[in-house]
């Protein structure tokens, strides 16, 4: 169940973690393997649109580079096509939605970077060293470096308690601070006010969008078509 829950072709010899799964159920006592290879036969993951496979051996090299605390040299190309070198101290590898992100910290930009690593072109291994973050949450700080530097800066007010605004917002929306018990601000940014119109739509509570007029405008357009939606049809 969890290998299809992660969106990979459990019943595909040839996939390596098909093929992995089929060498763990062939050593499972046998009625515990007989369920486990019927729900292998009779089921299949849904496609993951937004999923990108990076490549195997390019994202082992990295892992290991995160255990060793080995700095890397990357050969990097945008989403635009743009390619260019880069040093990094490599934190962690985390998954995001079907996506592999090197969590690193970049001597060429001296900051805090997240790669996407099936965009990552070649890669080698230096001989620095270095120490990570004592604190490190790889997947905390993920979510909090993907809600920021977008095209459009965000920023609402929202009348419920942080702790309610946090259990309906992907932490990769923005960052929540409670203004007092009773009401929470949150600052972010996107690249797509309509999408981000959508996710906040989904709070139990009122809100105000202080700041982003392409998010305010995205928002109008979002809710009058909720309206018309619930009006009844015409005779």
């Amino acid at each position: 169940m969890a290998v299809l829950d992660g969106h990979h072709d459990a019943s595909d010899p040839t996939d390596p973690v098909g093929s992995a799964l089929g060498k763990i159920v062939r050593a499972l006592p046998e009625p515990v393997a007989a369920q486990a290879e019927a729900v292998r036969r009779t089921t299949a993951p849904a496609a993951d649109r937004a999923a990108a496979r990076p490549d195997p051996e390019t994202t082992t090299a990295l892992v290991q580079a995160c255990s060793n605390h080995r700095r890397v040299r990357l050969g990097y190309r945008s989403e635009a096509g743009s390619e260019w070198l880069i040093e990094v101290d490599p934190w962690a590898v985390v998954v995001r939605h079907g996506r592999w992100y090197l969590l690193c910290w970049s001597l060429t930009a001296d900051a805090r970077r997240a790669y996407r690593i099936d965009r990552v072109r070649a890669g080698e291994l230096l001989e620095a060293t270095f120490s990570p973050p004592a604190d490190l949450d790889p997947v905390a700080i993920l979510e909090e470096h993907l809600a920021v530097g977008w095209e459009y800066d965000v920023e609402v007010v929202i009348d419920a308690p942080v702790e309610t605004v946090a259990r309906c917002l992907a932490r990769a929306i923005g960052l929540l601070e409670p203004l007092d018990t009773e009401t929470t601000r949150l600052v972010g940014s996107t690249s797509n006010p309509v999408w981000y119109a959508e996710q906040l739509a989904a709070i139990p509570a009122s809100y105000q969008i202080v700041r982003c007029p392409e998010l305010q405008e995205a928002t109008r357009v979002l809710g009058q078509r909720l309206l018309a939606a619930g009006e009844s049809p015409h005779p």
